[in-house]
């Protein structure tokens, strides 16, 4: 009996390759395409049972490619999915007359999104239920990863993927990891999951031992790493202060760090429980063409409807800000306290926020304190002049987890843009 068939038209070659690999693991047989010509030409010839796409192609655009499957009698029926990371209403509407499955806007969740692969191609897929969340920023050039609650397998593969999206975007010759183990109780029973996620970073990263740092309350991490040769070198500490030491390029002694600094990293990061958090793992790939370079071309497919606040009492970085969006037709608005963007919040909605921590009348730590209490999930980067090292314990106390440190550039403004929005998972 032939498999199902599978064709995954999408220009991230991560995606293409993470997506292939599970979906062969179910039993379908996948074909991919690097783009909406590549897909057309596919779908042609070998009509699939499923066509996965995303909306954002080169070559031939995703209404290009659907009006022709439209046309032809072999390809007219085959349902598809249809993925993109913004869509306004009109394209939406422009969308109806096509045979679309479901429309995932990402970051995808993914068992949502493999529970309609199995809801069409009749496969089953065998899903770690583990409660876990999974979060990979780069800082500084640092790579912090967190996971709170529990190790799901499927996330830890997952992340893997993550971080070569990671080190490739910032063009990360010598990657330098911070683990973070929070609201999780581990035993000798997580061990080979934990031994999954040790492995994991250190072949994604090819992190050397001594530029990987753990940061966790658990006895039994310390005592697993401590008991295996292929750890030698890995340090497991329970202060971020000892975590960052030697990390980041910095001429900083320890007079110069706050002195509650191990209470902040112990209270607000790794007893977490008290946080409100959803099971999502977040996940970022960008295109095969924004690898080598980061440049304003990689968000065109997302400049045109972005809406950004630039939250600063500083006219230089408003206007630095402007100017850097300039060239993909962003809107961006800006906002001298604190005070007149969470008016402005009350009526308009923004994809992203810039952010500074230090501004009169209401600072940026009480924006983030009124956008958490009512429930306001937007995507936010920190915008701050104090040391880096201070940036990190500042950020992660507000529970933001990315941050720019000024003087601001626009490669750096981009390249973080991309990092937080260009996400598939």
């Amino acid at each position: 009996m032939a498999r199902p068939a599978v064709l995954i038209i999408d220009e991230s070659d991560l995606f293409r390759d993470y997506l292939k690999n599970r979906l062969l693991r179910a039993g379908l047989a996948v074909e991919v395409a690097i783009n909406g010509l590549d897909g057309l030409s596919k779908m042609r010839k070998e009509p699939p049972e499923l066509i996965i796409m995303d909306y954002h192609l080169s070559r031939k655009t995703a209404q290009e490619l659907l009006q022709e499957k439209a046309k032809n009698p072999n390809t007219a029926d085959i349902p598809v999915m249809l993925t993109a990371h913004k869509l306004d209403k009109n394209r939406l509407l422009d969308l109806l007359p096509f045979n679309i499955k479901k429309i995932f806007m990402k970051p995808l969740k993914l068992d949502i999104f493999l529970q309609t692969v199995a809801e069409v191609t009749g496969v089953r897929f065998d899903m770690d239920k583990t409660p876990c969340i999974v979060e990979a920023h780069v800082n500084d050039n640092i790579l912090f990863i967190e996971l709170a609650m529990g190790l799901n397998r499927d996330k830890i593969d997952l992340l893997r993927f993550k971080i070569k999206e990671l080190i490739d975007l910032y063009s990360i010759q010598k990657p330098k990891v911070i683990l973070m183990l929070s609201d999780m109780e581990l035993s000798f029973v997580d061990g080979a999951n934990l031994e999954l996620l040790l492995n994991t970073i250190i072949a994604a990263a090819s992190a050397k031992s001594r530029s990987f740092k753990i940061l966790t309350l658990s006895g039994f991490v310390q005592e697993f790493v401590a008991g295996r040769a292929e750890y030698a070198g890995v340090e497991v500490v329970k202060s971020l202060e000892y975590a960052i030491d030697g990390l980041i390029a910095e001429a900083a002694t320890a007079a110069d760090l706050p002195e509650d600094k191990a209470a902040i990293i112990s209270e607000k990061v790794l007893n977490s429980s008290g946080a409100k958090r959803s099971e999502t793992v977040t996940m970022r790939f960008d295109t095969e063409q924004a690898r080598a370079q980061t440049s304003p071309a990689s968000l065109n497919d997302l400049g045109r409807d972005l809406e950004i606040a630039a939250v600063d009492d500083d006219f230089v970085i408003q206007e630095l800000i402007k100017t850097t969006f300039a060239s993909l037709n962003a809107k961006v608005s800006t906002f001298n306290n604190g005070r007149v963007f969470l008016e402005a919040t009350e009526q308009r909605s923004f994809d992203l926020v810039f952010l500074d921590l230090r501004m009169p009348q209401v600072n940026g730590f009480e924006v983030l304190s009124n956008l958490h209490a009512r429930d306001l999930q937007i995507p936010i980067i920190v915008l701050s002049a104090i040391t880096q090292r201070e940036a990190v314990v500042k950020a992660y106390r507000a529970g933001v987890k990315s941050y720019l440190v000024k003087p601001l550039k626009p490669q750096q403004i981009l390249t973080k843009t991309l990092e937080i929005l260009k996400a598939n998972f």
